[in-house]
């Protein structure tokens, strides 16, 4: 059952693998309602598909998260279907890492509309709703290499991004404390998702002090958290297994 006196209504943007898929599911088995959100509508369809008994409360809406029509699109689908906005979980994101030189104008492109944009849209379409209602919580998925950058991974793009939305978070969830709407964001480190390959695992336990990556539930379970926190707000939470603590 939901942890909430009723069953919420989240949104979560990148819904159709990995990451966001596990957040999507991990609502749907305590009884929420999800509008989940990619850019292909046929990988949507497919995760709604395998979501089994807790299909009938997801709602799948494709769009590109770049688009300030999308934000709008997933809020008043959610309305329409559900009621309201209680979460919305700014989960779609990419990662590139590059030498700095290499970076070319299309890939700053594609992570300024993903990464920003992402977050920038939805956020806004989902805060007026929240402001009015006076109840909500907004999580962003981060990075943790964005509070501790790695020598061996170059990624100053990822970084500028994901730790400027760190820096927004604080910002945003001070803006909306007295609408009593929490902001907050979960900063994973390397995560387990179809992203790697399996070959790839050796390498990339390396990158966290605790010799492993994590699993896309574990992400999920730090977004359940601040999504039924109350009095929590403006955290930038890690779950990198002490790879933000420094240097090691």
């Amino acid at each position: 059952m939901s942890t909430s006196s009723s069953p919420r209504t989240v949104i979560v943007t990148g819904a159709s693998s990995g990451i966001g898929l596990a957040i999507a599911a991990a609502f749907l088995k305590l009884g929420d309602r999800v509008v989940g959100n990619a850019r292909n509508a046929e990988r949507l369809q497919q995760a709604a598909a395998g979501l089994g008994a807790h299909a009938d409360n997801f709602l799948a809406v494709a769009g590109d998260v770049a688009d300030p029509a999308t934000g709008a699109r997933l809020v008043q689908a959610a309305i329409d279907r559900f009621g309201r906005v209680d979460v919305l979980v700014n989960n779609a994101g990419i990662f590139n890492a590059k030498p700095f030189v290499d970076y070319t104008p299309a890939e700053l492109e594609a992570l300024v509309d993903t990464n920003l944009k992402g977050f920038v849209y939805p956020s806004q379409a989902a805060a007026r709703h929240m402001i009015e209602r006076r109840a909500g919580h907004i999580i962003n998925i981060t990075a943790a290499i964005a509070a501790q950058p790695i020598q061996g991974v170059p990624a100053v793009l990822p970084v500028l991004i994901k730790g400027g939305i760190n820096q927004a978070t604080r910002a945003l969830a001070l803006e909306l404390a007295p609408h009593n709407v929490q902001v907050a964001a979960v900063a994973p480190g390397i995560v387990d998702t179809p992203m790697y390959t399996a070959d790839m695992h050796g390498f990339l336990n390396t990158l966290q002090p605790a010799g492993r990556i994590a699993s896309a539930q574990e992400i999920a379970d730090a977004v359940l958290y601040l999504a039924g926190a109350a009095f929590t707000t403006g955290v930038v939470l890690p779950v990198d297994g002490g790879m933000s603590s420094g240097k090691w």
